[in-house]
């Protein structure tokens, strides 16, 4: 048991990339699957760029800190800087035709991939796992009721416009 502690902590980072790609996969999966413009590989990408973004900016602080001669580094800096980058990529997925907006549930998962990154990227496992379940399982129940809500007829309508 001992070893695999061991192991663990020593490819840790690995593992750190290996579950953000999982699980932006898992999120591109759904997304591919609506025939949605971002899908597998883009969520994948985000995921994955926001870990190693953020294992780096954790990571550089040990490297480059001396605190003896004054250097001090914030540890989430490269990281917050993500957030921005989300919101450029986030808004390029927007669309407006007329008075229809699309592109917005898009957005907010590639915001949300992001933090999936960086949530693995930081080592918080447990609740990134957690937030990514919760919020598959609340969005599937979501489209059941906005399904229930639908017009009859409503879908015919839209394409023989």
């Amino acid at each position: 048991m001992e070893y695999f502690r061991v192991f663990f902590i020593e490819y840790e980072v690995y593992f750190q990339v290996l579950i953000s790609a999982l699980l932006g996969f898992l999120i591109g999966w759904d997304r591919s699957s609506k025939h949605k413009p971002a899908g597998l590989k883009t969520y994948t990408y985000v995921a994955v760029a926001c870990t190693l973004i953020t294992i780096v900016s954790i990571h550089s602080v040990d490297s480059f800190s001396n605190p003896l001669i004054g250097t001090r580094m914030d540890p989430m800096r490269l990281a917050a800087q993500i957030v921005s980058g989300l919101g450029f990529l986030g808004a390029g997925v927007i669309l407006k035709d007329g008075l229809q907006v699309k592109g917005l549930t898009s957005a907010s998962m590639i915001f949300f991939v992001g933090g999936v990154g960086i949530g693995i990227g930081a080592g918080f496992y447990g609740i990134v796992i957690f937030a990514t379940v919760i919020t598959f399982i609340l969005t599937k129940i979501g489209l059941i009721f906005e399904k229930q809500n639908e017009k009859p007829g409503s879908k015919q309508r839209k394409r023989a416009k």
